[in-house]
């Protein structure tokens, strides 16, 4: 679980801010909209075939990488 400590006389919305940047690092904001509704295996498989479709046309698009 992210925490911030706090400075005496920090502002709040420093400290907020702070919070938030240490959240988007850990990824729980990433998590949270992947949870945010059911997600049906058949609709997960399909997200990761296009996934991986269209990583196969970008590196054809892009040989150097």
């Amino acid at each position: 679980m992210p925490y911030v400590k706090l400075d005496k006389g920090e502002p709040l919305d420093k400290v907020l801010r702070k919070f938030k940047r240490q959240l988007e690092r850990e990824g729980l904001f990433k998590e949270l909209r992947k949870r945010e509704f059911y997600e049906k295996p058949a609709e997960k498989r399909r997200k990761k075939f296009l996934k991986t479709v269209k990583k196969i046309a970008y590196a054809k698009r892009h040989p150097e990488m």
